[in-house]
């Protein structure tokens, strides 16, 4: 009797051993996941701290990081099944839903809260007004976009027509407006960091405005899925969203020089120091995202901005277009 009990409990506790070391390799399997960002810049530091920091490596995900180098390439990888997450702009999604889009892109996890540019003067501004701007010649951004959409916004907040008190320019590609800025055209740019902290550095412009801090909260940029892959792959959602926290975390509890030290072998032709500044500068207005839950006021801000433009293709509600269940959910 002694013999089969021992026997017995030999066989059980194998089992009891067996079953949580099946169940650890089922949990360790890597998964790859397909991101495609829009464009590569220090705005997105939080995704690069995941990367660096091992957070996206932790949940069991492999991330494949593409640059798009456009919200609609960046879209197009994501709707073809070339990407299975976006990085892009919020409104991008309310353009598909607008298409009659039978499988809509879903917004489940937000990075950025505030728009990345800033206006540069040509000439150095001891007291910065928004008025000096009426007759004067401006680079803007491309129509459509966010960019654009926000300094229009931010241009008729101060009482001035983008179309009658200044010279509005936008005829130049995204990639050569800080070209054609440095070369004399224009006596204002709207530039994403770090161009704009370089410009200052190099004498050839001065930061005198942000647009982030003049529109307020919007969700500027955010991770995205198309909903059927969302259904389908809830537990990676959830895993990949949970290591995005980790990282707004980090970010918003660790020094700007901490920060670009992480996320430096992204920017290798960028100098530390730069990097440093332009986290600094984001850091204190605000821009990082410290949770990924993008809220209803937000969504609404970003939906008035479009209607100001003239770029909103009909009010879409925020729990059609947002899922804030699954960042609600890892951040307890």
């Amino acid at each position: 009797m002694k013999k089969w009990f021992k026997a017995g409990l030999a066989i059980i506790l194998v089992a009891f051993l067996i079953i949580p070391l099946s169940a650890c390799s089922q949990n360790n399997k890597v998964q790859t996941v397909k991101v495609a960002e829009v464009t590569r810049s220090i705005f997105y530091a939080p995704q690069y701290v995941a990367l660096t920091k091992g957070f996206f490596e932790e949940e069991g995900l492999n991330i494949e990081l593409t640059t798009a180098w456009g919200g609609d390439k960046t879209m197009t990888a994501v709707l073809s099944n070339a990407a299975d997450i976006a990085l892009v702009g919020s409104e991008t999604s309310i353009y598909v839903y607008a298409q009659d889009s039978n499988d809509p892109v879903i917004n489940f996890a937000q990075l950025t809260q505030t728009d990345g540019t800033f206006l540069v003067s040509r000439q150095k501004i001891d007291h910065f007004s928004w008025d000096q701007l009426k007759g004067s010649t401006y680079l803007g951004q491309r129509t459509g976009g966010m960019p654009q959409m926000v300094g229009e916004f931010v241009l008729k907040k101060h009482n001035i027509d983008p179309k009658q008190d200044l010279k509005m320019i936008q005829n130049i590609d995204y990639a050569n407006i800080p070209n054609a800025f440095a070369s004399g055209t224009g006596d204002f740019v709207q530039l994403f960091e770090p161009q704009a902290s370089l410009f200052e550095k190099e004498g050839k412009g001065h930061i005198v405005a942000s647009f982030g801090t003049e529109s307020g909260h919007v969700p500027y940029t955010t991770f995205m899925a198309k909903q059927s892959f969302m259904k389908e792959n809830a537990e990676t959602i959830e895993k990949f969203t949970r290591a995005v926290y980790k990282a707004q975390q980090w970010v918003d509890s660790h020094s700007a020089k901490e920060t670009a030290e992480a996320i430096q072998e992204y920017f290798k032709d960028t100098d530390s120091s730069l990097i440093e500044t332009v986290v600094d500068r984001y850091k204190s207005q605000g821009t990082y995202a410290t949770d990924p839950i993008l809220d209803e006021e937000e969504w609404n801000n970003l939906q008035a901005i479009m209607e100001e433009a003239g770029e909103l293709p009909k009010q879409i509600s925020h729990d059609t277009l947002v899922d804030t269940d699954v960042a609600g959910k890892v951040m307890k």
